[in-house]
């Protein structure tokens, strides 16, 4: 039976507030390289409905748990900068970031990249941020919201806010000329636009295939406006300060834990069927890194 040892983090001062776990326990976890202190803690910012990623996190992190030997206590953090932070004050070892969430892990917390979601075929998987409209709305092209809501998901989200804000003004748009809601996550900015409490949202493609599978999004009643350019799928981090044995094995065991482990969490990151995780190195996110000069964003925009 699968121990329930994933928690859903309120506030980053509530992160270390864990609750025990069963597992490989005893002087040889402890003193091992590979469990640093007796245990490993990873942070998963919350992309999706809890409901949802608490059960696919469970199952990654008992995977993690056998092939490391130690006890590996998953946290589903408040947002972006709490994961962040978190891990900045090495109360992580562990962090699966967005990619925009990675570029201020990467320069504040030292976050380093290991691995990443891959396909079927063993390349990297990708997703795309979309802005939709109702079917019937005389909006076609994004320039067309001057003057109307559109629904993001939270603040920091590559492509629910930074990708669809570069849109706008990629289109002419000051940020003063479009009424921007921020819904609190993919899911709610979706159900704003299956409301009618907007005239635009983002929907990226990861929601769209979800919200489309579970009968709560019917693509037939929208329709979109706007699509990005391929985004590489969501980083697995390791804290940078840590001792290099450790990260080694932590991206020995990543690289080499069956698709089926990682295969519930991947599907709700839109990679169906999942394959291996694939090695990725901060190169691969370069164009998130361009993405936040351009748009001036610090630290304080994942917040």
């Amino acid at each position: 039976m699968r121990r329930p040892r994933l928690l859903v983090v309120a506030a980053l001062a509530a992160s270390l507030a864990l609750t025990a776990c069963a597992g490989p326990s005893g002087p040889a976890a402890a003193e091992s390289p590979t469990c640093p202190g007796g245990q490993i803690r990873m942070g998963i910012e919350p992309f999706e409905d809890p409901a949802k990623l608490v059960p696919a996190a469970e199952i990654l992190g008992d995977a993690l748990e056998r092939r490391l030997n130690c006890p590996v206590r998953v946290q589903v953090t408040e947002d972006y900068a709490a994961e962040v932070l978190a891990m900045r004050n090495d109360r992580l070892e562990i962090g699966i970031f967005g990619p925009l969430g990675y570029v201020f892990a990467s320069e504040r917390a030292g976050a380093e990249p290991v691995a990443s979601f891959g396909t079927a075929t063993g390349e990297l998987s990708a997703y795309t941020a979309g802005i939709w409209v109702p079917r019937g709305s005389d909006v076609t092209t994004v320039a067309q919201l001057r003057g109307r809501t559109l629904a993001l998901g939270s603040v920091g989200s590559t492509s629910g806010d930074a990708l669809p804000r570069k849109a706008l003004l990629d289109a002419g748009l000051a940020p003063a000329d479009v009424r921007v809601d921020y819904a609190g996550g993919h899911p709610e900015a979706l159900l704003a636009l299956t409301n009618g409490t907007v005239d635009a949202a983002e929907i990226n493609s990861q929601q769209l295939a979800s919200a489309t599978a579970s009968g709560t999004f019917d693509p037939a009643r929208f329709r979109r406006v706007w699509t990005s350019a391929p985004i590489p799928n969501d980083p697995v981090t390791v804290r940078g300060n840590l001792d290099p044995a450790f990260k080694a094995a932590v991206t020995d065991a990543l690289l080499n834990l069956d698709p089926q482990a990682v295969g519930e969490i991947g599907a709700l990151l839109d990679v169906t069927p999942p394959g291996k995780l694939v090695p990725v190195t901060r190169d691969t996110y370069a164009p998130l890194f361009e993405l936040a000069r351009t748009l001036g964003l610090t630290e304080k925009d994942v917040q």
